[in-house]
């Protein structure tokens, strides 16, 4: 009896497994979310049929910021001194052998944090810290509490109002030092505080401090004289300075981005270079890169590890290998954009959606889709207005009929 009970029960299982199995559909989703250079909105794009999914309006022109995760969007409003948060609508959930997907409508969060001149929106160890330039100010949510939508955030203070940043690091905080003799000017350096804000040690000196990133688990802020490397000693951050190579020409980065699938930091160094460095190691660890005109915007590939791509005013984009240092591919795009005149004039932007590079042109109102693959233009996309910021989020999964 005890066999025929433990058959059943086998025989059973395994055709409840089977029946599972059966019903599990592989899907593929990813969205755009595009801010207006001139309206105070979000547009939300399938980036797999190219239809438009919503509109959400917000209070100002907005730079936007997606999470590790992908299930939340952030626009940085700071003319409007708000920042909101979106839940995109997707997310997985890790099962070993697979991952399942869950799609759903996107939304506004019910998030709002308000505050002077948010600027900054750095994301760390699953918590998000937005700088608040006009009052010196970092305020610290997590992304649980946003998509439960809450704005429950606390607070971390720097001595001034500056043009700063904070990033989380454990239970330690990060926190830009301002600049006491000339306020208007960029902060001096990086002091660790415990969170409460209280300091811990003495100031890292980091001159012209403007741009960080993380690239697995080291983090960086640039500096006018190189690099601020972070990583976790015993629990702490530990800081070391890296040096500009003397064979770098004068310049320095102000704007980071960090590899995904492999360590390494792309920045950019005068108008027309950008610059690789590795922050594992003391020498040659800067290869710079000349573009055949100025540097508009770049983003790193997170699926195609070796890839980089870098739009420049002529209208091109520049599929960069990061391995070899050098530019693979050019394809042009879009009719020249200066880089003169002021800095926030409306110019395209690039973000990478599974197997698309996806361009913004705010002038011509679309978005240029280029095939990862085979780097050639596949299509466009029209989006009302002037399409500005983007990101993408998205992937591939399972769903089971049922859940």
């Amino acid at each position: 009896m005890r066999t025929n009970l433990a058959s059943a029960t086998a025989i059973a299982l395994f055709l409840s497994l089977s029946t599972s199995a059966a019903h599990a559909e592989e899907v593929t989703a990813w969205r755009l979310f595009i801010s207006d250079h001139a309206d105070p909105k979000v547009t939300v794009i399938d980036a797999v049929d190219g239809g438009k999914l919503d509109t959400f309006k917000i209070k100002g022109p907005a730079s936007l910021h997606r999470s590790e995760s992908g299930r939340t969007v952030f626009a940085v409003q700071g003319s409007a001194g708000v920042v909101t948060g979106i839940a995109s609508g997707i997310s997985f959930e890790d099962h070993g052998e697979h991952g399942d997907i869950d799609v759903e409508a996107p939304k506004l969060a019910g998030v709002e944090i308000t505050g002077k001149k948010p600027s900054h929106f750095v994301e760390h160890d699953g918590d998000f810290a937005a700088f608040f330039d006009g009052e010196g100010v970092a305020r610290i949510i997590s992304e649980k509490v946003v998509l439960e939508g809450k704005s429950d955030f606390r607070e971390v203070k720097t001595d001034a109002p500056q043009h700063g940043v904070a990033v989380t690091y454990g239970s330690h905080v990060l926190l830009s030092e301002p600049n006491r003799e000339k306020p208007d000017e960029l902060p001096v350096g990086i002091r660790v505080a415990d969170e409460a804000g209280a300091p811990i040690g003495g100031i890292h000196a980091c001159p012209d401090l403007h741009g960080e990133a993380s690239s697995g688990n080291i983090l960086a802020f640039a500096c006018a004289t190189g690099l601020l490397v972070v990583s976790h000693r015993d629990g702490t951050p530990a800081i070391r300075h890296l040096p500009y190579a003397d064979s770098l020409p004068d310049g320095k980065t102000t704007t980071l981005i960090g590899g995904r699938g492999l360590q390494y930091f792309l920045g950019n160094y005068g108008a027309d270079k950008v610059v690789l460095i590795d922050p594992t190691v003391e020498s040659n660890a800067f290869r710079l890169i000349s573009l055949p005109t100025r540097r508009v915007h770049f983003a790193v590939d997170p699926v195609r590890a070796k890839y980089a791509y870098v739009f420049t005013e002529d209208g091109q984009l520049h599929q960069l290998d990061v391995v070899k240092a050098e530019i693979a591919n050019s394809l042009k795009l879009t009719d020249p954009y200066s880089m003169d005149g002021h800095w926030s004039e409306p110019r395209p932007r690039v973000a990478v959606a599974g197997d698309k590079i996806v361009v913004t042109d705010p002038l011509k109102g679309v978005l240029h889709l280029v095939d990862a693959t085979s780097f050639e233009k596949t299509g466009d996309i029209a989006v009302e207005g002037k399409p500005f910021n983007i990101v993408s989020v998205g992937g591939s999964g399972q769903t089971h009929e049922g859940e």
